[in-house]
């Protein structure tokens, strides 16, 4: 079978088109037939190995997210059969309860095996039923950006109607955030990079936007938009150059839900403004398979729809993860099996 895998050495240059055998499925796992694959920041850091030993070994196959459908199935699987459409867990060993750090080191695309290969063997607790109302393109995107938005939303902040949110930018999690926020009940406030996003973002729902190039010190822009009272939650994207920013708009006692480092991963602003005002910093990286499952019920019930903006065929995997890096995209980036 054909697959994507980094191979010799770590770096991008060295991730290259290969052939591996078919894998089998033995007792409790399931044979996918991989349908289409979704790339994420990270994608852009495994190849060089950036996150030291928890990468994985050489050769190694990366892309966490996909969708496929069960060609076979070992003896004693239970939870799906021969047929059913299925996207792999981020989290391979995290079904439920709290993180610990085997449940944070069973990622798919580093260290354990990813989604460009054209079948997968996993075992059957790391697979979920897709939402049928979504293309194979559309469910391919859940797994880490949808979930990592659903977790910051829902389980580790508890979003309720009327809460005020801020998301950054017009990427995979920061879309997901919006429609999820909606389907809560908050308020939406999105800053993204242009006047065109701003329209497209408003269209999907935001309540306010800030256009931070024309805006750059857009915490203040914000106090117009919340009334002076600051955000109860914000989506924090950016790291490095933005945190400052997201401090002076969290109210006293919100959260800051830290999910990307986009521009930098050094801490660079004022820790005073956490203390003096009890403001929660909250880490996000996706989430369990329960979290899914919860977030799946949600998508089909409203009627969720993805935003996928440009496909690629899967052998111009290198060509996709160059967009990626572009930061041009609106939504996610896929992959066609």
């Amino acid at each position: 079978m054909r697959v994507f895998q980094i191979e010799g050495d770590w770096g991008m240059a060295n991730l290259r088109l290969a052939e591996r055998p078919q894998p089998e499925p033995g007792p409790g796992e399931v044979l996918v037939r991989m349908k289409a694959s979704s790339l994420n920041y990270r994608d852009l850091v495994v190849p060089d190995r950036g996150y030291g030993r928890y990468t994985g070994t050489l050769p190694l196959i990366p892309v966490s997210d996909g969708v496929g459908e069960v060609a076979a199935v070992g003896p004693d699987v239970r939870r799906v059969g021969p047929g059913d459409r299925v996207c792999p867990t981020y989290f391979q060993n995290w079904i439920c309860g709290e993180p610990d750090l085997e449940r944070l080191t069973g990622s798919l695309g580093g260290p354990i095996d990813g989604t460009m290969a054209e079948y997968m063997c996993l075992p059957e607790d790391g697979v979920v039923k897709a939402p049928a109302h979504l293309t194979d393109l559309e469910a391919a995107t859940l797994p880490c950006a949808a979930l990592t938005a659903w977790s910051a939303l829902v389980t580790r902040s508890n979003t309720r109607p009327g809460d005020r949110v801020l998301v950054q930018g017009c990427g995979g999690v920061a879309l997901f955030a919006v429609a999820f926020a909606k389907v809560l009940g908050a308020h939406v406030t999105v800053i993204t990079s242009s006047d065109e996003r701003v329209a497209r973002v408003k269209a999907m729902g935001a309540d306010a936007t800030i256009n931070y190039r024309a805006v750059p010190e857009w915490a203040k822009a914000t106090q117009a938009i919340t009334g002076g009272q600051g955000y109860d939650l914000i989506l924090e994207l950016g790291g490095e150059k933005t945190l400052p920013q997201s401090l002076r708009c969290v109210r006293p006692g919100g959260t800051l839900a830290m999910i990307g480092v986009l521009s930098g991963s050094t801490m660079t602003t004022p820790l005073g403004l956490i203390v003096t005002r009890q403001v929660r910093l909250q880490g996000v990286t996706v989430g369990n398979r329960d979290g899914f499952e919860a977030m799946l019920r949600a998508i089909e019930q409203h009627r969720i729809k993805p935003v996928v903006d440009r496909v690629f065929a899967f052998g111009e995997l290198k060509e996709a993860l160059a967009y990626l890096k572009s930061g041009a995209q609106f939504g996610k980036i896929c992959i066609a099996h």
